[in-house]
């Protein structure tokens, strides 16, 4: 084989690599993500029950307190 065609399927080859690479940080990524949303979801609910029992009502989204 030529000395171009070797360097071509070594470049090929490291780029493969790379694409593997980032594939496996991107799915770690996502699987970090799915986890930090579902923490803030948690959050929120029991955000909203905490403030709910301390106003004795209920809390409707980002509602702002009376003095804004």
């Amino acid at each position: 084989m030529s000395e171009r065609v070797e360097r071509l399927e070594a470049a090929v080859a490291e780029l493969m690599r790379m694409v593997d690479d980032l594939s496996a940080v991107a799915a770690r990524q996502a699987d970090a993500i799915d986890h930090l949303e579902r923490r803030v979801a948690m959050l929120m609910e029991r955000e909203a029950a905490r403030m709910a029992e301390e106003s004795g009502g209920v809390v409707i989204g980002d509602e702002r307190p009376p003095h804004w």
